[in-house]
């Protein structure tokens, strides 16, 4: 059980990152809170791989030559990177990540320069394909000559600024925290709120972390990762994400155990024994069965879905042989994109628009609760074998 005192400030942690500007390959803001978080953690270690992936681990494991686990999250959001200074109002910018087009027309944005100050701009004209080897969209944005410092000329602004749609500031309402990018830094805030609550010298195993960089264009600060071996190949592997939240997973539902994505199904094994630690948390399965009640429900709440609603870095960790799964977050506005499904069916009225990303603050503590778990204990083979042979002991005699 977490304090109360834990709790806030895991909350904190929850709302300081979400707010965050990132891009894939200018995670530099992200890896800054971290790098003040392992400050304050003087028993952690952390190393960079060549592909600047994160690598963080205890700096007395434990003399074992046990498996280790490793937590995984990814530090960048879908966003815009600033690739040329046109005019002295007008900026060209990159955008890197997956967002249909229908949201960009004259969207509002801000523009986050090297000295703390966010610049108010808007998109104007159509996008042109980047020039090679750039496979990305590029957008013209006029700045603002109003708040919050006229009149704004580009010249505070260089080339590698990274620029985020404009949706306010995080707050908390209704039980649901309301951010900038929950995908995937509401589940970094998770692992490192996790990690910093694990006995260390207590341990069987070693416990880690790899932050990786550069997912929203296609994994690859992951597939750097395999490639460099930052991970050694018995590692396992518990990837978390955010995943886009459909009626059958719903928010507020619970952390989910996720058996996969579009591309492929994740390590059965590995799968299994995280599910078990939810059941021993919960004290039951994430569904209650047809032959019982709702009331029956447990109450610390889970869920366990294939969430093929998008991929994520378990799917390239499972290609390079790694036994790998995900734990997710069912996940609101799903990059930034309001009323999504409407716009998909051609059913919107009106211009599209984009808004904050929202997850449920228990489902944020819930995934805490079960990382700590398995980070404690996970068992070497989640298949239900024992239960099965328990059922055929003790009826195997009907046949």
């Amino acid at each position: 059980m977490l304090s109360a005192q834990q709790r806030q400030t895991h909350l904190q942690y929850l709302k300081e990152l979400t707010a965050l500007p990132s891009a894939s390959g200018h995670e530099e803001r992200v890896i800054a809170w971290v790098q003040a978080w392992l400050a304050k953690h003087p028993h952690l270690t952390c190393t960079r791989d060549r592909a600047g992936n994160m690598h963080i681990a205890a700096a007395k494991e434990p003399p074992t030559n046990a498996r280790p686990i490793y937590f995984t999250a990814h530090m960048d959001h879908p966003a815009f990177v600033v690739e040329r200074i046109v005019a002295p109002e007008v900026v060209e910018l990159s955008f890197r990540g997956g967002v249909m087009d229908d949201y960009f027309p004259n969207a509002d944005i801000l523009i986050h320069d090297q000295h703390g100050h966010a610049h108010k701009a808007q998109l104007f004209g159509d996008p042109k394909p980047g020039e090679k080897p750039s496979p990305f969209k590029h957008y013209m944005a006029e700045l603002s000559l109003v708040h919050p410092h006229p009149p704004l000329p580009a010249d505070k602004i260089a080339v590698g600024d990274v620029a985020v749609w404009d949706v306010g500031h995080s707050e908390i309402i209704e039980g649901n925290l309301h951010g900038l990018a929950c995908d995937d830094l509401a589940a970094l805030a998770a692992a490192v709120a996790a990690y910093e609550c694990l006995p260390f010298d207590e341990l069987s195993h070693p416990v880690r972390l790899l932050l990786t960089r550069a997912e929203e264009i296609g994994f690859i600060g992951a597939i750097g990762a395999c490639r460099e071996t930052t991970m050694p190949k018995d590692a396992r592997v518990i990837a978390l994400e955010n995943s886009r939240s459909f009626a059958d997973s719903p928010i507020g539902g619970g952390p989910i155990v996720r058996v996969g994505d579009r591309m492929s199904i994740f390590h059965p094994g590995l799968t299994d024994a995280i599910a078990k630690r939810a059941e021993d948390i919960a004290g039951g399965p994430a569904t209650v069965a047809s032959s019982q009640k709702y009331t029956q429900a447990t109450k610390w709440k889970w869920q366990r879905k294939l969430m093929a609603g998008g991929a994520c870095e378990a799917s390239v960790f499972c290609t390079w042989g790694y036994e790998a799964t995900c734990v997710c977050l069912p996940l609101g506005n799903y990059h930034n994109m309001a009323n999504l499904e409407q716009v998909q069916a051609g059913e919107f009225n009106g211009t599209p628009r984009v808004a904050r990303e929202f997850i449920s603050v228990g489902d944020f503590e819930g995934l805490v609760d079960l990382l700590i778990a398995c980070g404690l204990s996970l068992p070497a083979a989640g298949a239900p074998i024992a239960r099965f042979e328990k059922l055929w002991s003790e009826r195997s005699w009907v046949l």
